[in-house]
């Protein structure tokens, strides 16, 4: 065998290899539906079940274990999904969508907590920027009291040993920023200022036979910062600080993480979020079980009149 004849061998080798190697991660980027799509999310069960009995003619997908289901709701084709509940599962499950189907936007509907004194339970709330408080630096103690690693400017006030840091972002052009809110699309939040005040939304919800009401008929707000970790929260005295410190009306663990990719891939998106507790403002006990159901129900019923806003 010559030595051109073992260079041509190897390069035989090193394409069957490549190919074997490339196939299967590019079945997994196909495109499972050429329709432009607006992508309804949700977190969890709830959520979801608020909105699935209205999507019309739907064919159910799944990858990875993650459903979705491509329909029409307000007479626009729809594609609803559940990102799965925290920060890693949404950024990966949005990635997920954006990688196999025509996404035209990202529409997220789902619950929260509230953090604003003004908003209360049932509230549904339409932030136009999302951060993420827990991208920090933990502090180390000092004679002089918590020393951080390094100092970023423009970095909202500690709490205690938690040093916000932002997160760096890369957009599809490949611009970096140090950000510590990312924006909701504009041109979605500024179509929600239209359409979604006037609602009205449900104050009671039936728990074994017996109604619970609430003490006021909830109420939609469009506009703030919305602030998202992985961590359900339920401290008094750090909510009053994401409020002072961050400006956060409302708080969860999925809704940064989605606007973060959706930004990145430059995908309008837009958050809506109903108040099923106030993260630990509640008087007595937290009151997400007593009220998720009312609060996803609210939710959908804001998004609903949303997508049958949007533009054909």
């Amino acid at each position: 065998m010559t030595f051109g004849d073992r260079v041509m061998m190897l390069a035989g080798w090193a394409l069957a290899c490549a190919c074997a190697i490339a196939s299967p991660g590019a079945a997994l980027a196909q495109r499972l539906d050429a329709t432009p799509r607006t992508v309804v999310m949700t977190a969890f069960d709830p959520e979801f079940d608020a909105l699935v009995g209205a999507v019309a003619d739907p064919h159910a997908y799944a990858v990875n274990g993650t459903q979705f289901v491509a329909g029409t709701l307000e007479g626009k084709p729809i594609l609803l999904m559940k990102s799965g509940v925290s920060v890693v599962n949404a950024a990966m499950t949005t990635q997920l969508v954006l990688d196999r189907f025509a996404v035209r936007r990202i529409v997220f509907s789902g619950i929260a907590g509230g953090v604003d004194p003004a908003l209360a339970i049932g509230d549904v709330v339409v932030p136009d920027a999302w951060g993420q408080y827990l991208e920090a630096s933990f502090a180390r103690a000092t004679p002089n009291g918590w020393q951080p690693p390094e100092g970023i400017v423009g970095a909202p006030p500690p709490w205690r040993f938690i040093y916000p840091r932002g997160t760096k972002v890369t957009r599809a052009d490949g611009t970096v920023r140090r950000l510590f809110t990312i924006p909701a699309d504009p041109a979605l939040v500024a179509l929600a200022r239209k359409v979604v005040p006037g609602l009205t939304l449900s104050a009671c919800v039936d728990i074994s036979g017996h109604p619970q009401c609430l003490p006021r008929a909830p109420r939609i707000d469009v506009g703030g910062t919305g602030v998202t970790a992985g961590i359900f929260a339920d401290n008094a005295e750090f909510r009053e600080y994401l409020f002072t410190a961050w400006h956060a009306r409302v708080l969860d663990m999925e809704s940064a993480s989605v606007i973060q990719v959706a930004y990145t891939n430059d995908v309008p998106a837009i958050v809506f979020r109903s108040l099923s507790d106030l993260a630990g403002g509640d008087a007595d006990a937290n009151r997400m079980v007593t009220f998720e159901h009312l609060a996803s129900v609210n939710s959908a019923r804001v998004v609903r009149a949303f997508l049958a806003a949007l533009p054909d």
